[in-house]
């Protein structure tokens, strides 16, 4: 048994073999504490995201849905003509009143020229009416005066006449001298019945005078306002000629061209002012819960990336969504509305316009908004006192000032102004002359 339980047993070790050490119990604990380290940081960066979301997170609304929006301005003509001269391009800057087209001035010239004559030609033909309502007053009192002169003269030869009717039948005077008297008083009865008709014929006459200019001077009888208001327009023409901007910024878009015929109404160019554009954000319609008017807004655009930053403020809440005003709204009946998240546009304003002169913004460029819902005591539709005035500009009326001083200088003298210069001299905007 011995020798069976050798041989099961095998060969005997030998004398300098080594067991190899227990290197496990070594790896399990750095994979322990690396395990630990991991759950430590996790917990940490779950806590502190928890302190995050608690404190800053909850209380923002972000959206990479937006868009810089502004005011195109756009410059069309006010007349029909030909372009001669351009004198802005794309991305040139212009100020207020500056000349950016120039149409052809020959016609308006022209219409200017006969409206101006008219004018003065219509003074002068109401002044000659006003003229002659006095003179027609004039003359009717000195035909009023032979009138009484004739009565006069009537009542002497009637009285002449009875006197000598009395003799004659005495027989103290002859029947020729009878007829004499009796001549002599027919004569002053057909004089004074001239001298009444001449009177009634001038008063006649100056009642329809009188109708032509009562209520009325010189310069403010109709047929003067009329040729004025004709003037008026021919002035306005030739101004219009020179297309000038309403507004200062860039020029954005030109699509007008030396010779091209335009109409009233036709787009030419168009003038950002890039001191007034503002953000549309477009936020889902589960973010709007806590969004408010004139909440402050933090800002960064595609274009400068995050290290430059913009302020701003929530203007206004749309009142519709994109859908809602789409050419092909959604519609449960038709068979195309499917159920998806809206969005609704919010227009923030921004509020630090140096930030704007620095880093200028473009029409179209993505925004990203990240919006502070701290706050939630704003309206969520503006009220009147919250909006501002809106924009204008006084270019055109200066014009109409120019016109009116200068139909008053017609008025007042009675004298045309000097000659229009030639057609395609630089005008300067609200002078024609």
């Amino acid at each position: 048994m011995s020798t069976d339980t050798a041989a099961k047993s095998g060969p005997p070790a030998p004398p300098n073999a080594t067991t190899p050490p227990d290197t496990t119990g070594p790896a399990k604990g750095r994979r322990a504490r690396l395990l630990q380290f991991l759950l430590v940081g996790a917990a940490l960066g779950g806590a502190g995201w928890a302190f995050w979301y608690q404190q800053i997170g909850r209380w923002q609304e972000e959206t990479d849905n937006a868009y810089v929006q502004g005011n195109l301005v756009q410059i069309t003509p006010q007349t029909a003509g030909t372009v001669v001269g351009i004198d802005a391009d794309v991305g040139e800057p212009v100020t207020i009143g500056q000349r950016m087209v120039a149409l052809d001035r020959t016609d308006s010239d022209v219409a200017l020229d006969s409206a101006l004559a008219d004018l003065s030609s219509v003074l002068r033909k109401v002044k000659g009416l006003y003229s002659q309502e006095r003179g027609l007053r004039s003359t009717i009192h000195g035909a009023e005066a032979d009138v009484q002169s004739r009565r006069v003269t009537l009542d002497k030869a009637r009285a002449d006449f009875q006197r000598r009717k009395e003799l004659a039948r005495s027989g103290a005077i002859s029947d020729e001298e009878l007829a004499h008297a009796r001549d002599t008083l027919a004569a002053a009865q057909s004089a004074l019945t001239a001298a009444q008709s001449q009177v009634a014929s001038l008063e006649q006459q100056y009642q329809g005078s009188k109708a032509l200019v009562d209520g009325t001077v010189a310069v403010s009888h109709p047929e003067v306002q009329k040729a004025a208001a004709t003037l008026r327009q021919a002035y306005l023409d030739q101004l219009r000629t020179s297309l000038i901007a309403p507004v200062a910024g860039h020029v954005a878009q030109r699509s007008v061209q030396l010779g091209q015929r335009v109409a009233p109404g036709t787009p030419l160019m168009s003038v950002l002012p890039v001191d007034q554009v503002w953000v549309e954000a477009n936020f889902t319609e589960t973010q709007l819960a806590h969004l408010r008017i004139g909440q402050a807004v933090e800002l960064s655009s595609d274009a400068y990336g995050d290290e430059v930053l913009y302020s701003g403020r929530v203007a206004s809440l749309g009142l519709g969504t994109g859908s809602a005003f789409s050419p092909l709204p959604v519609q449960n009946a038709a068979g195309n509305w499917i159920k998806i998240v809206q969005r609704l546009p919010v227009r923030i304003e921004l509020t630090d316009p140096r930030q704007l002169l620095k880093h200028p913004l473009r029409l179209g460029l993505s925004m990203h908004a990240r919006v502070d819902v701290h706050d939630v005591s704003g309206p969520m539709l503006a009220d009147a006192s919250r909006v501002k005035t809106g924009l204008s500009t006084d270019v055109y009326r200066k014009q109409v000032d120019a016109v009116d001083g200068l139909i008053e200088h017609v008025l007042r003298s009675g004298q045309l102004p000097p000659a229009p210069r030639s057609p395609g001299a630089r005008a300067t905007p609200g002078v024609a002359r």
